[in-house]
């Protein structure tokens, strides 16, 4: 796409385009305010939509704010835009997670880094969190080699599990999914963000549609967001025997390192979502410290443990709802 001037209109559609970005829960954590005289998108933390319980640290918010700085920064090169970014801009205001400043960049000055950016740019919109079975193809080594690739562009860490560190990642899950039940002011949290469409019109959290159905076998490694409830005329049916899954990992374990985990966790999904790759999570190990910990390969592993990747080939999961732009955008002079 050929320049574009920076009116408030592509301003609005950077931001729509960041904000379909995953989040833990769907909370979209995330708020924008634009300067028209810097040419200045402001990426903020909203802290009322933090998870206490789950996430006491906010490093699950970081990530969610980081896939949409991602996906802004997608958007921007789609829309011929170049999108200085400053992480952490100022250390007094821990809410300003990001400063990325607008600047028109013509064909003939933009390099690879801007074309393989604008390349993801068809995948944001089809981009879904899929909570469904999905087949026993494996992903093939060359699409797995770009994946890796993606996350390390952002500068993280993706290695796919296998054999043993496979099979203690998914007792960790399964072990995680059960604290979580027992613990009551989780069940609470999960519960707060769980959205029933025959009584609500939701635009954030996790509708009942996307619940997807429960695994006959109890293996299952999505996030059950039932909970302690029951949902009477809810699916079951099996899932794959031998998921797989990725481990995404940074160096160290800061906010500024969260951020960049939610950069390379989005590159990676629009990178699959390209590939006909279908994705979901498994956070719950990473919600408690003594299990997040285990999460590394206990011969090579190395780093933070940020986000667990379930990929495969299955139904691409139901688009999600999203808040209003004019809840999340602000422009200024």
């Amino acid at each position: 796409m050929s320049t574009q001037t920076l009116t408030d209109t592509v301003v609005t559609g950077l931001v729509a385009d960041a904000t379909a970005a995953p989040s833990m829960h769907n909370a979209q954590p995330w708020l924008f305010r634009y300067g028209r005289g810097s040419r200045t998108l402001a990426l903020r933390a909203d802290f009322e939509r933090a998870m206490p319980e789950a996430d006491p640290s906010t490093r699950a918010l970081h990530i969610g704010c980081g896939a949409a700085l991602l996906n802004l920064r997608v958007s921007a090169a789609h829309h011929g835009l170049g999108a200085d970014t400053t992480l952490l801009p100022n250390p007094s205001d821990p809410a300003f997670l990001a400063a990325v400043r607008l600047e028109s960049r013509p064909d003939a000055s933009r390099g690879q880094a801007d074309e393989a950016l604008r390349a993801l740019h068809p995948a944001i919109a089809d981009r879904h969190t899929s909570r469904y079975p999905f087949d026993e193809q494996a992903v093939p080594d060359d699409v797995r080699a770009r994946l890796v690739r993606a996350a390390r562009t952002e500068g993280a860490d993706l290695a796919f599990l296998t054999a043993t560190h496979l099979d203690t990642v998914l007792e960790l899950i399964r072990d995680a999914e059960g604290y979580d039940r027992g613990d009551p002011a989780r069940d609470a949290e999960q519960r707060h963000w769980v959205r029933y469409t025959k009584t609500d019109a939701p635009v954030d959290g996790i509708p009942d549609y996307a619940f997807g159905p429960r695994d006959a076998s109890e293996r299952a490694t999505n996030r059950d967001f039932t909970g302690t409830a029951a949902l009477a005329d809810r699916t079951r049916v099996l899932f794959e025997n031998r998921p797989q899954l990725a481990l995404l990992s940074t160096e160290h374990d800061h906010p500024v390192d969260w951020l960049r985990a939610g950069q390379a966790l989005e590159r990676v999904l629009l990178t699959a979502t390209l590939d006909a790759v279908s994705t979901s999570f498994a956070t719950q190990p990473l919600e408690w410290p003594d299990l997040r910990w285990i999460l590394r390969d206990p011969v090579h592993g190395h780093g933070h443990p940020q986000m667990i990747i379930r990929l495969g080939y299955g139904p691409t999961g139901p688009r999600t709802p999203r808040r209003p732009l004019d809840r999340v955008l602000t422009i200024e002079p």
